[in-house]
């Protein structure tokens, strides 16, 4: 409670959206506005106002201000020769709400690596403060007390009219805001109100142990994603400066193959918080932007909840700093570990010796190469870190910042039996024999469409991550689309040699595939050239999937675990081709059937023409071209209406050999010499069709082939 002290009015404008949407834009401050007030004689004593020169923008009309490091420094050089102590606990901030602080000064000074004083961490929320005053009755007005006023003014305009305050109507439009602000808390201070419970900004994220049988509240937890794969929970709460994230209350996923999958699960302190949050989607990290989405408890729980008794005993040793290594040998010891960080260059000190290392093994105890080291403060990280593929023996070892939720989510899955349901792809079934492999994806999202603006990798290392094909695709890495690299798993789980690319443009994928076909990659000791194509949507869609019709095959790959689809009845393009072959047969045999006959004006006299037969198809070039969509499709002879009374043929279903009935059994024509209708197909006509077909289609057509136009029904289609 402030008794007595100094409150200090502050309005900030950026070069965007205003009012509750202030800051969710990410755009930079351009006004910074100051009016201190003394509680005891309720007097302003100081205003001052600044012009904030951005550093994104190029306009002039904004370039007349200084950096915001040079004004805050003069704000406080100014408060100071007011005789106001600013870190004292009598002075406070107030704000026309929670954006000017936590979602404006804090993020970008964040962002620019400015380091505000500390009386910017705590404020009173000028709209709280009036609710509390006047809707909660906490004082009692001396006049006759006016009808109560809204629980959620809109804006200081609300506040105005209902306590009757006329607002600012001079010269300095961009004054009018914090000079209504001072009206407003002076008239608060003359209604006896004090000023009570002030925020707070958390400025630090203090480490928590999260158990899986702890109540979460839904409401408060946020998905953030497309974070870089190097990122650490610390630098995912700068990423939410200005908001208050609960005890260990980040935690980052990892994908089926224990990495981190550039997802991470994040809780907050309340549901307005929350909501503060879910405005900075598509803000950035870097050249990076992140979307933020709603997420449940219990998606909070099964990455961050721990379930051994081992994970909290370690975890609660009061560390500052844990690191994760990997690719250990199976045998190493603890003390191998302590000498790997307390020799050499700068070493530094494992927190609690051989206690503060816990090595990840599986159920059956066997060591999984992966251990998480402790140390107990954070000017230990870089000196730890410096190690990065250092030595152990004859194996480097990688080191990683790493989370307390990440610790229990790896130590939770290395416990996990092969046939849990939650485990990565082990548990697939064994693809049958003939059919495509099963894929499994870990990204989210795969495109689909016929634009050529993808890549397919082949040849790959198994051992090759993300890392390594940015790495190989150099120039070209900076066009691939926001979590566009999807590394293809057969159906154990294990890796296939194969990735897709999702290029920006097909440009893009046609210089890569031009320029890295058989280029070479680098990873250890191996070297392996590396296959490169250009390919669309669909095709990588048709690999990905397994074969699956787009209808049923799932998109959506990612969060959550994935069964996987059913497969096809045979190879899907040795379907279709047999499919559009059998098409085409049936549509030449019914063309040739109803021909017109040849209608002479007087009987010949030549010998009786020879017996009528069909050309045999090109079996070969129909299967070429049910496989170039793009090529098209021979001209369909046009019917011509016989110019005699005619009925149509009807065909016969028996198991002979199809023949051709006529209901009109009276003489057509009798006067002249029609050549004979072919009344039964060649001899051995499916059998030389058959003989036609790809080695591939093993099923010939049966000896009696119908001409009946829709698809009859044939063994092993």
């Amino acid at each position: 409670m402030i008794n007595g002290g100094w409150v200090c009015a502050l309005h900030v404008r950026t070069a965007g959206l205003g009012g509750a949407a202030l800051g969710s834009d990410e755009e930079e401050i351009v006004y910074l506005a100051y009016i201190v007030i003394d509680v005891q004689t309720n007097q302003i004593i100081g205003e001052r106002e600044y012009a904030v020169r951005p550093t994104r923008r190029t306009s002039e009309e904004l370039q007349t201000g200084q950096p915001l490091e040079v004004i805050i420094q003069q704000f406080d050089d100014f408060i100071q020769s007011l005789q106001v102590d600013p870190h004292s606990p009598l002075f406070r901030l107030v704000t026309d709400g929670q954006p000017p602080l936590r979602q404006c000064l804090h993020p970008e000074a964040c962002s620019k690596d400015i380091s505000l004083p500390t009386y910017y961490a705590r404020f009173h929320d000028l709209r709280k403060e009036y609710v509390r005053a006047y809707t909660l009755r906490a004082v009692t007005p001396r006049a006759q007390p006016p009808p109560p006023p809204p629980d959620h003014p809109g804006s200081l305009l609300d506040m105005l009219n209902y306590l009757g305050i006329p607002p600012y109507t001079g010269e300095n439009f961009y004054a009018g805001e914090v000079k209504d602000m001072a009206s407003i808390i002076q008239r608060i201070i003359t209604d006896g109100f004090r000023l009570e419970l002030p925020e707070t900004i958390d400025l630090v994220l203090e480490t928590g142990i999260c158990s899986k049988d702890d109540e979460i509240d839904g409401n408060c937890i946020v998905r953030a994603r497309g974070l870089p794969w190097q990122s650490s929970d610390q630098d995912i709460a700068k990423f939410f400066r200005g908001l208050n994230v609960a005890k260990g209350g980040v935690a980052l996923c990892l994908s089926p193959q224990g990495r981190r999958n550039g997802e991470a699960l994040v809780r907050f302190v309340s549901q307005e918080h929350r909501d503060m949050a879910l405005k900075r989607h598509k803000h950035h990290i870097g050249p990076r932007y992140i979307e933020v989405y709603r997420a449940s408890g219990d998606d909070f729980l099964s990455v961050a909840g721990g379930a051994t008794c081992e994970a909290a005993a370690f975890l609660s040793r009061g560390a500052h700093v844990i690191v994760r290594m990997r690719g250990l040998p199976y045998d190493a010891t603890p003390q191998q570990v302590l000498e790997f960080f307390s020799t050499g260059d700068d070493p530094v000190q494992v927190l609690d010796g051989e206690d503060g290392v816990l090595f990840v093994r599986r159920a059956d105890r066997r060591a999984t190469g992966d251990a998480f080291v402790l140390f107990a403060k954070e000017e230990d990280a870089p000196k730890a870190l410096s190690r990065h593929r250092k030595l152990i023996g004859a194996r480097y070892i990688e080191l990683f910042r790493s989370t307390t939720a990440e610790v229990q989510q790896v130590l939770n899955r290395s416990l996990e039996t092969r046939t849990s349901q939650s485990s990565t792809p082990s548990t697939a079934t064994q693809p049958t024999e003939g059919l495509l492999p099963v894929a499994l994806v870990p990204q989210h999202v795969i495109t689909s469409g016929t634009a050529k603006d993808c890549v397919r990798l082949r040849g790959l290392p198994y051992e090759a991550q993300v890392e390594h094909i940015l790495s190989f695709l150099d120039e070209f890495a900076k066009n691939i689309v926001v979590q566009g690299v999807h590394m293809v798993y057969n159906a154990q789980g294990h890796p296939s040699g194969e990735a897709f690319i999702q290029m920006d443009s097909e440009t893009s994928a046609y210089l890569c595939a031009q320029q890295k076909h058989h280029r070479y990659m680098t990873y250890g000791k191996k070297q392996r050239y590396i296959e490169v194509f250009q390919c669309s949507g669909d095709d990588m869609n048709l690999v990905l999937t397994g074969g699956v019709t787009p209808a049923t095959s799932p998109k959506v790959l990612s969060p959550g675990t994935l069964l996987p689809p059913a497969p096809a009845p045979r190879l899907l393009a040795h379907h279709i081709a047999h499919q559009s072959l059998l098409a085409r047969q049936h549509e030449n045999l019914l063309l040739a059937s109803l021909r017109p006959p040849l209608y002479l004006p007087y009987p010949p006299r030549s010998p009786a023409p020879a017996p009528y037969s069909l050309p045999l198809l090109p079996a070969k070039r129909t299967y070429d071209r049910a496989f170039t969509p793009a090529e098209p499709a021979p001209a369909k002879r046009q019917y011509v209406q016989p110019q005699i009374p005619m009925s149509l043929p009807m065909l016969s279903y028996a198991t002979s050999n199809p023949i051709f009935s006529y209901a009109n059994t009276s003489p057509m024509l009798s006067t002249y010499n029609v050549p004979a209708m072919p009344t039964a197909l060649p001899a051995g006509y499916g059998a030389t069709l058959s003989a036609g077909l790809p080695a591939s289609l093993s099923n010939p057509f049966p000896a009696g082939l119908s001409m009946f136009p829709t698809y009859p029904y044939y063994p092993g289609v």
